[in-house]
């Protein structure tokens, strides 16, 4: 496999070498360059150690508050990470940017940590959460954090549809080069203007666009099968004329080679094979765990499985 040059934050690869160093305490961070697979090997374990903390962060930020998303927010953040990390260009400014819409904004928690995690956020600001006058509200507000959050989100299926605007706008602009990348619930595949955006990311040919679907299977009423069914999912996608990769949600090298697979004059929708409260033993895989939030004692023993 052959990888493109990778950019990376600073503050992130900091993190990776510096885990208790002064910049975490800042919200803006630089950007550098790293060398592509031919000369240095990506060190997936440092995703998967950030992935970690964020999880951490989200359970712990989740009990303070009293609120939150866990299952949803643990479902996602290897995606996250993965994608901030190793896959997106984010080396000049806005509108010249590979940009990132968290479509199921329900997941916000998860963000939030995930940006905690990697340096681009100061953790101190995560006992926020949900409070008054909060800049990390209980779903993303560009307003809050525009650096961070493109759009605001948590009415479901919308982002699809203003990625395909990014990635037709930077097309149109001579910026074929900057990707949208749009991460959707699979629940959320039951709202119709989903499948609106899909054919007009195939009109238009956007390979510049790259849906990523966090399959875990379970929404807040219980299964996905049960309550709208998705199967056969791959082939709807194909039939909507976008390439179709599937790939663990779970796993960085895994993701990064759906992520990265150059593409031809077709959109692409990456299905992430994923686990609602992924990482905590008793949270996997329980549709309660999508809008519930650890007691003391539940805690204690995420954080235990967590440090493991």
């Amino acid at each position: 496999m052959i990888w493109r040059s990778i950019i990376i934050d600073i503050a992130i690869y900091d993190f990776i070498r510096k885990p208790n160093g002064d910049f975490l305490r800042r919200l803006a961070v630089k950007t550098a360059i790293i060398p592509s697979q031919d000369e240095v090997m990506m060190d997936f374990q440092a995703i998967k150690n950030t992935a970690r903390q964020a999880r951490r962060y989200v359970v712990t930020m989740n009990h303070k508050a009293g609120k939150g998303h866990t299952g949803a927010d643990l479902s996602e953040i290897d995606i996250i990470c993965t994608l901030y990390m190793a896959v997106m260009d984010r080396s000049q400014a806005r509108p010249d940017q590979d940009r990132f819409i968290l479509s199921k904004g329900h997941g916000a928690g998860g963000f939030y940590c995930s940006c905690a995690a990697m340096g681009l956020l100061d953790p101190a600001v995560l006992d926020q959460f949900m409070g008054d006058d909060t800049l990390l509200a209980g779903h993303p507000v560009h307003q809050k954090l525009p650096e961070l959050i493109e759009i605001n989100s948590g009415g479901l299926g919308h982002g699809l549809p203003i990625a395909v605007g990014l990635a037709l706008g930077n097309k149109l602009a001579g910026r074929a080069h900057r990707r949208a990348f749009v991460l959707l619930g699979d629940g959320e595949l039951a709202e119709g203007s989903n499948w609106e955006a899909a054919m007009a990311a195939s009109k238009f040919k956007l390979d510049n666009l790259i849906a990523i679907v966090d399959r875990n299977r379970l929404q807040l009423a219980g299964k996905t099968e049960a309550i709208m069914p998705l199967e056969p999912l791959a082939e709807k996608w194909r039939a909507f004329g976008f390439e179709v990769i599937e790939c663990d949600g779970h796993d960085p090298a895994s993701l990064v080679e759906a992520m990265t697979r150059a593409g031809q004059d077709q959109p692409r929708v990456i299905l992430a094979n994923t686990e609602k409260g992924h990482g905590v033993s008793f949270m996997a895989n329980v549709a309660a765990w999508h809008h519930a939030v650890p007691d003391d004692q539940q805690l204690a023993q995420a954080l235990a499985e967590l440090e493991n």
